[in-house]
């Protein structure tokens, strides 16, 4: 019997692993995804997302699926990234994670109260993010997203993984 852990990890990975595969394959599931994260369009990525997304009246959940599928199908990368959000936030500044700019888009990342909250926020770092060829772990990044609600673990993740201090590991659990 997988953990828990090993099952939200899975979850993420296997929906950036399916929109980076069928993003190279179909111009129209593409184009569909690429509106998810507009409120006003992202009724045409639904039936594509409710395959992963349990219920779309959860806007915790919808919204996450939602600006990673548009993250993913603008930016077309050939696969996963292995950064955290907080690292490839400081990367996409000359002076890194010493950047005042970096550090207030980090703030207002770690101020935001819910998932929905922080998908609102994320839309434009996201295309930053990409917009530098930044290789951000999205399956990552989904999966703190979905589970937001769970304590600050993903708040702190994110903090941590922007100012480079690593060595508590039990933060993944």
């Amino acid at each position: 019997m997988e953990n828990k852990t090993a099952i939200r990890e899975n979850r993420g990975q296997k929906f950036v692993a399916f929109v980076i595969d069928r993003i190279g394959k179909d111009s129209a599931f593409r184009a569909s995804l690429s509106r998810a994260d507009n409120p006003d369009t992202e009724y045409q990525s639904w039936e594509y997302i409710t395959n992963w997304c349990d219920d779309l009246k959860n806007e915790w959940e919808l919204k996450p699926f939602a600006v990673i599928a548009a993250a993913i199908s603008r930016t077309k990368p050939k696969a996963d990234g292995n950064l955290g959000v907080g690292s490839a936030i400081a990367q996409c500044y000359e002076k890194g994670n010493k950047s005042d700019q970096a550090k207030a888009k980090l703030r207002r990342l770690l101020s935001c109260d819910s998932a929905k909250e922080a998908c609102v926020t994320l839309r434009p770092l996201l295309n930053l993010i990409s917009s530098r060829g930044v290789r951000l772990c999205y399956s990552r990044l989904l999966n703190d997203l979905l589970y937001f609600g769970e304590g600050e673990k993903a708040k702190i993740r994110w903090a941590t993984d922007f100012y480079g201090r690593r060595g508590d590991d039990s933060l993944d659990s």
